[in-house]
């Protein structure tokens, strides 16, 4: 399959090794956090940490919307189904993220509430045109890859007419969380997560190109490099960002050229701001408040806009006791250092967002099982690819 195989080439895997374990200085570590959650799981999936240097070692970060989603929103969700009668509309690892009290909208939907996975935003849609009589909520959550569906939805509604559906908007930006990180305390003042360089969002990139990273890669003078998501996409970009360190270079470097540009898609960014606008503030689960790091639904659309259309409370929401999921998120943590990963939060018993979420980094952990074993500290090891 084209732009597969010849990603995944073991020979290459592990040329691309030798070349990292040549170009490494000994004398120094390189910390290199990965923003989306894509990357780290293929990361575990291909077993690339074990063909690292020990002093290459990966920081997890964010990893996906749904890790993000900030409890408080699930319970606002929630709210809707339960105190406004409305068919909730929504992708399927939202459905089993914990909420307060461990609640949670699969839950919801096991005592008879009318809570709906859907594939697209178009079958939100449908099932708004097949149910007149209802109000239809769409829960829309994503980075700026999912933004552009959600604004062709609106278009569409209003369009049709469509007075019973509506958008409870979550869509989030990834240059401030970014940003976000790298000023944190845990990074700046005390030091305790060395972040050395980034693996650039894939799928976003090809939204917003790669302009957006420039500013923080100069201000922060971090190197970034936008990464595929093969395995060898992989090894490349931590050999492209050695490089960058080892020489003293802070650039934005595109190493998924079959996808992302520069200037990105900018037919999707025209579609994107004739409907959405820069929210003041955002919670990201992890994070806390972050300025401008979402977007909201512009005035012109806000007969479509969930958070206008019903009266949705904002009340605090607390993590399980004892889940690690918000440090994790910052790379504080690694889910090993969670004392409930593996014990009573597993895929099928979930007590976070992160082994919840498809892309999470506890997922990833959980899906692959490298957590049973020590981690490498040579390029020697055999890996799955």
């Amino acid at each position: 399959m084209k732009y597969v195989d010849e990603f995944r080439q073991h020979k290459l895997a592990k040329q691309l090794a030798a070349a990292i374990r040549d170009e490494v200085d000994t004398g120094r570590s390189y910390h290199l956090m990965e923003f989306c959650g894509g990357h780290t799981h293929a990361i575990f999936r291909y077993g690339v940490q074990d063909l690292m240097p020990g002093n290459v070692r990966f920081i997890h970060g964010p990893g996906c919307p749904v890790c993000v989603l900030p409890v408080g929103r699930i319970d606002n969700a929630i709210h809707l189904v339960e105190a406004e009668d409305v068919i909730l509309c929504t992708y399927g690892d939202l459905l089993r993220v914990p909420a307060s009290s461990r609640n949670s909208l699969i839950k919801v939907k096991a005592a008879g509430g009318d809570v709906r996975m859907v594939y697209s935003t178009q079958d939100a849609l449908n099932i708004a045109r097949e149910n007149p009589a209802r109000q239809v909520v769409f829960l829309a959550i994503g980075f700026e890859t999912t933004t552009p569906p959600s604004a062709v939805a609106l278009q569409q509604a209003r369009q049709e007419g469509l007075k019973n559906f509506s958008l409870f908007c979550n869509h989030v930006l990834t240059p401030a969380a970014i940003q976000n990180i790298l000023e944190s305390p845990e990074v700046r003042e005390i030091g305790s997560v060395a972040i050395h360089g980034f693996f650039g969002p894939s799928h976003v990139s090809s939204v917003i190109g790669s302009r957006p990273y420039e500013f923080f890669a100069e201000e922060f003078q971090r190197p970034v490099v936008i990464a595929g998501f093969e395995p060898l996409d992989v090894m490349q970009s931590v050999l492209m960002l050695i490089r960058q360190l080892n020489q003293g270079r802070y650039e934005v470097e595109n190493e998924y050229t079959r996808v992302v540009t520069r200037e990105g898609n900018q037919k999707a960014q025209r579609l994107v701001a004739e409907v959405f606008e820069l929210r003041r503030s955002f919670e990201w689960r992890g994070l806390g408040l972050v300025p401008y790091s979402a977007l909201k639904i512009k005035a012109d659309y806000q007969e479509y806009d969930a958070e206008q259309r019903f009266q949705i409370p904002v009340s605090p929401a607390k993590e399980v006791k004892g889940c690690e999921c918000p440090a994790i998120l910052r790379g504080a943590k690694r889910p090993t250092d969670c004392k409930l990963f593996g014990v009573v939060c597993t895929p099928d018993n979930p007590m976070g967002s992160c082994m919840v979420s498809s892309e999470g980094a506890c997922a990833a952990y959980w899906s692959y099982g490298r957590f049973r074993q020590p981690e490498a500290k040579s390029a020697s090891t055999e890996v799955a690819i």
